[in-house]
């Protein structure tokens, strides 16, 4: 069975760091792009980050410079090292394995990050 498994969020204060971990399970890690995405209370969900297998990575505008993203091909782990953290980054953060021509389209259950002094 397929899962996605995140890790690390919590309260921190504007201007704090945290590090998201996502770990999934069996063969998927090798297959796909992954993705880490947010909800915020009463918004769409948005991309925040991705990384392909091959290594290439791409931020949302409202991230860069600050956020990191990160692949543990060993440890099927994808992670997302958050800096200078502002509330406005408050929100649910989701990993996502995709890979369409597959038919790979796999998301966590979330993890709560609360930016607030």
């Amino acid at each position: 069975q397929v899962q996605l498994v995140e890790s690390g969020g919590g309260l921190v204060q504007p201007g704090g760091s945290l590090r998201l971990s996502c770990e999934a399970s069996g063969s998927l890690f090798s297959i796909a792009d992954m993705g880490w995405y947010r909800q915020a209370p009463g918004k769409q969900r948005e991309l925040v980050a991705t990384i392909a297998r091959g290594g290439s990575t791409a931020y949302a505008d409202s991230v860069k410079g600050r956020f990191t993203i990160s692949r543990d091909d060993a440890k099927n782990t994808v992670y997302l090292q958050m800096n200078n953290l502002k509330p406005e980054d408050t929100a649910v953060y989701y990993c996502r394995a995709a890979r369409p021509a597959f038919g790979v389209d796999y998301w966590g259950r979330g993890t709560l990050v609360t930016v607030s002094s």
